[in-house]
């Protein structure tokens, strides 16, 4: 799957990846209503209208770019039905081609994590069938447990042509109470970014490793240096845009070929219409001020190079 992330890369020329990661309150007006008309103030009218919503940015934008990247917990928050929402975001993704990242942050050990990888990367065998259920291409995954945590993950990859990113160096302002810790003369984050590596190498496309790394955007001087940690895994980059990541910033995650790194923007694409700068589009207009935010976005990347 790393091989087709980085082949949409280059036909969009587009290193970024839309974070589908609905609120309620990001849902225009209009389509809240009908979906409450039609299924009341219920999570299930919830869930209608976070789905109804990521469609119309999906149909917006899938002919710009490479991935998109739902955050299952805006998802959970409603419930089963909220899943059901997860789950439909997912194939309609899928059916537009794009590379879909699950934004899931699994991390256990044993046959929890085993299960986890099977729900979100594999397949269920029940009875004489087996069924592929949420089926993401990707997932994120917490390494804190070590490799018993991951290895499942990693089989089921093998398995499955399927990837994953692991947290390394997260984009939020206490991040560092644990991740940059001295262990050894290194922070913490350098040797995680250490295992990713050698994680890595055991599951190779042909020019990355199916093992990628979560480093934010906020932190360009500790990506310059995981950049040349881990010189085979794609850097997945949050932060960019509302939490204060810039595009001069991004350099030091990319290679001198401009891949080996893709960069998240979730409300400053979803949440577009609700900016000034994009005010004109309306609520209507919401999907069409995605699309225009995401056109300004992959100018603002690519100018880096």
């Amino acid at each position: 799957m790393i091989n087709k992330l980085v082949k949409k890369i280059k036909e969009t020329n587009a290193p970024i990846v839309v974070g589908l990661d609905p609120m309620l309150n990001y849902v225009p007006e209009h389509i809240r209503k009908k979906a409450f008309d039609n299924f009341g103030e219920t999570p299930e009218g919830a869930a209608e209208a976070i789905w109804q919503y990521n469609k119309g940015i999906i149909d917006s934008t899938y002919d710009l770019i490479p991935a998109v990247k739902p955050q299952i917990a805006m998802y959970e928050q409603f419930g089963v039905p909220g899943l059901a929402a997860f789950e439909k975001t997912v194939k309609y993704a899928k059916e537009k081609d794009l590379v879909v990242i699950g934004d899931v942050k699994r991390g256990d050990i044993g046959s929890t994590s085993a299960a986890y990888a099977t729900a979100h990367l594999g397949k269920i065998q029940i009875g004489t069938k087996n069924y592929s259920l949420f089926d993401e291409d990707f997932a994120t995954v917490n390494p804190y447990l070590g490799t018993d945590g991951i290895k499942p993950f990693i089989d089921v990859c093998k398995k499955e042509n399927k990837g994953l990113f692991i947290l390394v160096k997260t984009s939020n302002p206490s991040s560092g109470e644990f991740q940059d810790r001295i262990i050894d003369g290194r922070p913490l984050y350098e040797w995680v970014g250490e295992q990713v590596a050698e994680w890595g190498a055991e599951h190779m496309g042909d020019s990355y490793s199916y093992v990628g790394a979560v480093v934010g955007a906020t932190y360009p001087e500790m990506g310059r240096v995981l950049r040349k940690v881990m010189p085979k895994s794609y850097i997945l980059v949050p932060g960019y845009g509302a939490q204060g990541g810039t595009a001069e910033g991004l350099r030091p995650y990319f290679n001198e070929d401009g891949l080996g790194a893709i960069v998240n923007s979730s409300r400053g694409i979803i949440c577009a219409y609700q900016q000034e700068k994009y005010a004109g589009f309306g609520a209507e207009g919401y999907a069409e001020a995605s699309r225009q935010a995401v056109i300004d976005m992959i100018q603002d990347i690519t100018s880096i190079f």
